[in-house]
């Protein structure tokens, strides 16, 4: 297992596709606020927008996801892409118009929400099932990377050519990636997708997942917001927050490599664990340290175990569903992340007028801990449910009277293939 095995045309050409639509995805929150900061209570109307484009997103997200089919996931990951390329279009030709900027945020946020989780499982069925981790690893270093250069294109041309070129180079990016996709197969993996209260069904059944990997972004999200505050509160100039935030982004890339060199024993859930107590601890640090050269580090070690953290978590949801649910739950777990770093944001602007900045982060960090045990807890309980409802129906299933229910568990079982 090496990275040689995904070194393939086919994932190449998803690579340049994948960063074509999710380039718009990490620059569309700052590219709002410079679109109209310059405008009488422009921040104000900036923080609005970008609110109204995440709140899009976890609309979107697992509505979209849900009728995702995977015998017409070109079709209908092209069709999302392309409602998100007329909604970031529509916000840089019509910067001006007040009124509509609120819908055109809406759609550029909503409609291609569910791409991100339909790319992944096309980009699973590129590779062997024995190279998976390798793939999700790739794609974690590429959205590292997308993460950290997105807000100084921002800024760069915002500030140096126009407000609303961010955004029309959105949804340039957006429309060719839709061109992309041209070059990639039209399906991926099926499965039995089953009745529409079936999926939910299965879906819900994975919420401990969704939870873990809600918690880890909500602590970092929290620890991001903040970091500026802390840097105050430390005497430190805040203009430090930047190179540190990109410090994060880089250490996030090199841990989803270290987690691809190789298979690491345990189970995943118990992965995930160490992961997070272990991010939870450089976090604290972070929060503690007075000098700046600490907690740039700290925040550097927890990038890199929490890249490995979502990986193992994206794992675990391959393990919890059938192939043919997958895109739907990776769609939910994009909007998991996003409710859970939209409620950051309040949160952490609730914290900063009570508590300082470092006690905050540490609020922050013993809620990431009461998820994470949440969601350890819902996994061993659903792996003691499954085994009962397997031991339970074998006696159905060799008298030839096994329920759907059961054949759902039983594709979702941690043995399916692609």
């Amino acid at each position: 297992m090496t990275y040689r095995d995904i070194a393939t045309r086919p994932v190449l050409i998803w690579a340049c596709t994948a960063v074509a639509a999710r380039m718009p995805v990490a620059m569309a929150p700052l590219a709002l606020v410079f679109l109209v900061r310059e405008r009488p209570g422009g921040y104000t109307l900036g923080a609005a927008l970008a609110a109204a484009y995440v709140i899009g997103e976890i609309i979107g997200a697992p509505v979209l996801g849900m009728r995702m089919d995977p015998a017409r996931g070109r079709r209908h990951l092209m069709l999302g892409l392309a409602g998100g390329a007329a909604g970031f279009a529509g916000l840089g030709v019509l910067a001006g118009a007040h009124p509509v900027l609120g819908v055109f945020a809406f759609l550029a946020g909503a409609a291609p929400s569910a791409a991100a989780g339909g790319q992944r499982a096309l980009l699973t069925s590129l590779v062997p099932e024995r190279s998976v981790a390798q793939a999700l690893s790739a794609e974690s270093m590429l959205m590292s990377g997308v993460w950290a250069v997105s807000p100084v294109a921002v800024a760069g041309l915002a500030l140096g050519v126009a407000p609303r070129l961010p955004l029309l180079l959105g949804a340039a990016l957006m429309a060719l990636s839709i061109a992309g996709h041209r070059w990639l197969p039209a399906r991926w993996d099926t499965g039995e997708r089953g009745g529409e209260s079936g999926r939910i069904r299965v879906l819900v059944r994975a919420w401990p997942v969704y939870v873990t990997g809600a918690a880890s972004l909500t602590l970092l999200g929290l620890a991001e917001l903040t970091l500026p505050a802390l840097l105050e509160q430390r005497g430190i100039g805040v203009g430090w927050s930047g190179p540190m935030l990109a410090g994060l982004a880089v250490g996030a890339g090199l841990g989803a490599f270290v987690y691809g060199l190789r298979s690491w024993p345990g189970r995943l859930r118990g992965r995930s664990v160490v992961l997070m107590c272990g991010m939870s601890v450089f976090v604290s640090l972070a929060a503690l340290i007075p000098g700046a050269a600490g907690i740039a580090v700290a925040l550097v070690l927890a990038g890199t175990l929490q890249s490995g953290a979502l990986i193992t978590r994206n794992l675990s949801l391959r393990e919890a569903l059938p192939p043919g649910a997958l895109a739907a739950g990776y769609s939910v777990m994009y909007a998991a992340a996003g409710a859970g770093y939209a409620a950051t944001g309040s949160l952490a602007g609730g914290l900063l007028q009570v508590v300082t900045p470092s006690t905050a982060i540490l609020a922050g960090v013993a809620l990431t801990l009461l998820l994470t045990a949440l969601g350890w807890w819902g996994e061993v309980r659903r792996e003691g449910i499954r085994r009962e409802g397997a031991g339970s129906a074998a006696p159905d299933a060799a008298a030839g009277s096994g329920s759907v229910a059961d054949l759902t568990d039983d594709a979702a079982g941690p043995g399916c293939g692609r």
